[in-house]
């Protein structure tokens, strides 16, 4: 028997509750683990509220992320007692994911822990962090380095402040951009935040196709106008790396900042990343990450406090990360 937070449609919606469950109702794999963390993030929001039809078969079990033991392997690569982590490969959308005491994958979709990192510290860095450092590992093989002034929106969310934190630790004059600046703003400070600024800096459409040249690279968490007034501002040849939609998915802008300042615009997908990627951005986010200033922006919940925390997630009222105790 395992612990889950299983959800399923009825007339009025979806509807969550933790129960237990027979390991038999486990999906096919070749991969039993042991979960002990979990994260929340703005697709598990979504997920729990039923919205977007990402989930197609009820009942489920979401939770995009987890990180445990290997409980039993008919992999080669995995042995029972080794420590693993999963972002990503649609777990918890079409998969059976993390909100549970024991997940059943696929080998190919596991990483290593990386020495050093406990699973709760993976899941604090979790799908967001993961997220985090491969934009800035895009803007970096640009060539935006530390000598260029940076920015990250949507700073208060799980990505956003990951992102902030990380910038710092490799030598950024990173700027923060969120909607709450009295509430956020010595947070993110803390964290290495050099500029806290009000997301309505950057919120609205560029009123010309070309703003004053203010920014080397961006992580951008919110798209939309957001993204398209980033663009207008990026200096000659920068970058911005889109990881998030959180303020629409359209992008309201021309092809003028491409065109006639060279600007590039990553698109950041760390859900189908490929395996030999994905180990090298867990061990340079583990090299890189501060973990008191990790912890600072983590607070945790169980399973059955998720479900009350959807709302606010979807609504930008959560601060930080997330992780969530399974057991």
């Amino acid at each position: 028997m395992f612990r889950a937070l299983l959800i399923d449609q009825s007339d009025d919606g979806v509807t969550t509750a933790v129960t237990e469950l027979d390991d038999e109702r486990l999906p096919d794999g070749d991969v039993t683990v042991a979960v002990e963390w979990s994260s929340l993030n703005y697709k598990d929001g979504m997920i729990l509220k039923g919205l977007g039809r990402l989930v197609r078969e009820y009942p489920h079990v979401p939770g995009i992320d987890l990180a445990g033991t290997v409980e039993s392997s008919d992999d080669p690569r995995y042995a029972p007692g080794d420590r693993v982590v999963l972002t990503g490969w649609r777990v918890g959308e079409v998969w059976w994911g993390g909100y549970a005491t024991k997940a059943r994958v696929k080998g190919d979709w596991l990483s290593p822990l990386p020495d050093g990192l406990t699973t709760r510290q993976a899941m604090a860095i979790g799908t967001a962090g993961f997220t985090a450092m491969m934009a800035i590992d895009a803007l970096e093989q640009h060539g935006v380095g530390p000598d260029s002034p940076v920015v990250v929106t949507g700073a208060s969310g799980g990505v956003g402040s990951t992102a902030v934190g990380l910038f710092a630790r490799l030598g950024y004059e990173v700027t923060a951009s969120t909607g709450r600046v009295e509430a956020e703003g010595e947070a993110l400070q803390a964290i290495g935040a050099a500029h806290v600024i009000d997301r309505a800096e950057l919120s609205e459409p560029p009123s010309r196709p070309l703003l004053s040249e203010r920014w080397g690279g961006a992580v951008d968490a919110v798209g939309s106008a957001t993204l398209a007034h980033l663009l207008a501002e990026t200096r000659y040849g920068g970058a911005v790396a889109a990881c998030g939609l959180s303020g629409g998915n359209d992008l309201p802008t021309t092809v003028v900042p491409f065109l006639l300042r060279g600007v590039t615009l990553y698109g950041i997908d760390s859900v189908m990343c490929p395996t030999p990627r994905r180990a090298r951005t867990w061990r340079r986010v583990s090299e890189v990450i501060d973990v008191d200033h990790l912890e600072a922006m983590t607070s945790e919940v169980t399973l059955d406090e998720l479900p009350a925390l959807a709302e606010r997630i979807l609504a930008g009222q959560v601060r930080g990360r997330v992780v969530v105790r399974t057991a």
